[in-house]
């Protein structure tokens, strides 16, 4: 078990907390990309169908 004097030592991670937390960091925005990428090409995809009907019935 690993354990910290204080939440500043747990935080610097023995001098490497930079490379830690900015693993951590990077990760967590790699995954929301993963999430949110795929959401908006759907609803632009939505929209550009509905404009292309509605212009369609248009006619």
């Amino acid at each position: 078990m690993i354990a910290f004097a204080s939440l500043a030592d747990f935080l610097a991670m023995g001098g490497h907390g930079a490379y830690v937390w900015s693993g951590y960091g990077l990760c967590v925005a790699l995954l929301a990309l993963n999430v949110m990428l795929p959401l908006l090409a759907r609803r632009r995809y939505l929209n550009k169908l509905a404009r292309t009907r509605r212009r369609e019935a248009s006619k």
